[in-house]
């Protein structure tokens, strides 16, 4: 999934506090949405085809975004860089490292078991950021705790159909359980830093931060940093182009006019249109268990996003 804050402004903060808006964005909006969601959708198979080390992608992937963002963040938005406090940097850095371990897990997740349960149990982001909102002291609602519990019983469910399919998925479930946890960490963090700053701004660092993070486990792990072939380079760099660079901007785009709420529940369809792009160019056909599972997780999600306003629980769409 692509980067995209629902905190918005100051009117949509507003009007997602104690209520749950889904009305349905302009056309634009909607078609832009659409787009988005084609992108975000495609990052998990293509990172699957990628013939390259996972921590390389996932590093090349914040490298080269970081890059190009800096690239704007040059010509346009120099002043708002340069006038970052200390406590910005400080939770910048903080919610880079997040970012940097959520790819670091999520991405290998993709070598040990399906895009379908990789992308399910990553979007369970949500569940684990009310989690953190709970030990800050934030009162969860009596529909997000069902919600919770509902997605969680899923994620049991997929897990136990995975050990039966082939022990080697359940290091793929944990994995993404843990992408999907470093990303709630990201989302708590990161949330706070875009109530004062641009997107852009933020983003470029945070990249950078996050490819720092990454760096050292390259070497842990002794996975090669170059000598890919052409087409491995050019699907890292249309996964960059693609879900975290284009997707994250019209992401943002529709979020400046629609609810926040209504694009967090859009973005759910990344998992069945993730599932059915690896079930056609990858011969990933799931069993036909995993799908009650997957709709217990999507279920309990969507409770959760629509219990909690957005100024309580941050609710931004995973960074897959």
């Amino acid at each position: 999934m692509v980067l995209a804050s629902p905190v918005g402004t100051a009117s949509q903060r507003g009007s997602d506090r104690g209520s749950v808006n889904l009305g349905l964005p302009p056309k634009g909006d909607l078609i832009a949405l659409a787009v988005a969601i084609v992108f975000i959708a495609l990052s998990g198979p293509v990172i699957a085809a990628t013939a390259a080390p996972v921590l390389a992608i996932a590093f090349w992937r914040c490298l080269i975004g970081s890059g190009l963002t800096g690239l704007w963040v040059g010509f346009r938005e120099r002043d708002s860089f340069r006038s970052l406090t200390r406590r910005e940097w400080r939770l910048t850095a903080a919610s880079g490292v997040f970012l940097g371990l959520h790819f670091a897990t999520w991405i290998p997740s993709l070598v040990f078991t399906s895009v379908a349960a990789s992308t399910a149990l990553v979007a369970t982001q949500p569940i684990w950021a009310a989690f953190i909102a709970r030990a800050r002291g934030v009162r969860i609602s009596r529909g997000s705790w069902i919600g919770i519990w509902i997605a969680l019983s899923g994620v049991l469910v997929l897990t136990g159909i995975d050990i039966r399919t082939d022990t080697r998925h359940l290091i793929g479930d944990a994995l993404a359980l843990a992408g999907a946890i470093f990303a709630a960490a990201y989302v708590s963090v990161g949330a706070e830093v875009r109530k004062s700053v641009p997107t852009a701004t933020m983003t470029f660092p945070l990249y950078g931060i996050a490819a720092l993070t990454i760096l050292p486990l390259l070497f842990i792990f002794q996975q090669d940093l170059i000598g890919f072939e052409l087409d491995a380079w050019l699907m890292i760099l249309g996964i960059t182009l693609g879900a975290q660079l284009l997707g994250h901007t019209l992401m943002n785009k529709v979020l400046a006019n629609s609810s926040a709420t209504f694009v967090s529940l859009a973005i759910l369809f990344e998992m069945p249109g993730a599932a059915l792009v690896a079930a056609i160019w990858l011969g990933q056909t799931p069993p036909v268990s995993i799908y009650p599972a997957a709709a217990l997780i999507i279920i309990g999600v969507v409770l959760v996003i629509k219990s909690n306003p957005k100024s309580e629980v941050p609710m931004e769409t995973s960074p897959i």
